[in-house]
């Protein structure tokens, strides 16, 4: 079965979802964008006028929404939130723990528990676990690791069988990911240490809130085209949830703003 075929279903099952998904972010940025998002609105409206299906209220929405804007970008959440998906699985998209950036940020904290800077396949299945509690669902444990296996293949961006942050970030809406900003910013390693040192202002291994503060209004001063000022306070909250009792170690900061090296 093909992607548009899978648009024709009353309900998607969560690996339908992925397949509809990777084929029409075919850059595999994790976005669809430009021609990707219009391909994927045309062969929606195709798909359900084949199938004798009117657009739900959600997709005409959306379809009014990014119809004729050829600069819009959707994300995996704003898929799930049109497309008839599995329950359970849309839950993991709808999950009121992660609407926002703070709240993602904190959620990260909590899961990648020995800091090593991903989360990997157990520790995913104890979040999508989790994220299924707060919702009131049980599932099969069986269940629960085919959906585990599923979000890996749809956020694992470099098929190492881990998820870094940017790849789970993924889990947020668009809007609500602010990480997308630093895409564009990320230093390489001996930039990022240099940074490091230079304001960690008294030396003792970890940035403050203040000396966070003075980093990003610098940052923002040099790329103010990726970066708004005017965001400062949001960036400087949700980088500090990454924190441990206000002290910002070098690993949790270089999530944001060093750029893997291969």
């Amino acid at each position: 079965m093909t992607a548009e075929t899978h648009l024709q279903g009353v309900e998607i099952s969560a690996a339908q979802f992925f397949e509809i998904w990777h084929h029409y972010d075919s850059d595999g940025n994790g976005f669809m964008d430009g021609k990707e998002l219009q391909n994927f609105i045309q062969e929606l409206q195709q798909a359900r006028k084949k199938a004798g299906l009117d657009l739900t209220p959600e997709m005409k929405a959306f379809v009014d929404q990014y119809g004729k804007t050829p600069d819009g970008k959707i994300g995996i959440v704003e898929l799930a939130q049109i497309l008839p998906t599995e329950e359970n699985f849309l839950l993991f998209f709808r999950c009121q723990q992660l609407k926002s950036s703070e709240d993602f940020m904190q959620t990260w904290r909590k899961y990648d528990s020995d800091h090593s800077g991903f989360i990997d396949s157990e520790e995913l299945k104890s979040f999508l676990k989790d994220l299924l509690q707060k919702a009131n669902k049980q599932i099969e444990d069986s269940k629960l690791t085919e959906y585990t296996e599923i979000m890996l293949r749809m956020f694992d961006a470099n098929n190492d069988g881990k998820l870094e942050l940017t790849e789970l970030a993924r889990l947020l809406p668009v809007q609500e990911n602010f990480l997308i900003k630093f895409q564009g910013v990320k230093m390489c390693a001996k930039e990022f240490n240099n940074a490091f040192e230079m304001y960690d202002q008294d030396g003792n291994g970890y940035i403050d809130e203040n000396e966070l503060d003075a980093l990003l209004k610098d940052l923002c001063e040099k790329n103010k085209k990726e970066l708004d000022i005017t965001n400062l306070a949001t960036y400087k909250k949700s980088i500090m949830a990454l924190s441990d009792g206000g002290k910002l170690y070098r690993a949790e900061l270089a999530l944001i703003l060093c750029a893997e090296e291969n």
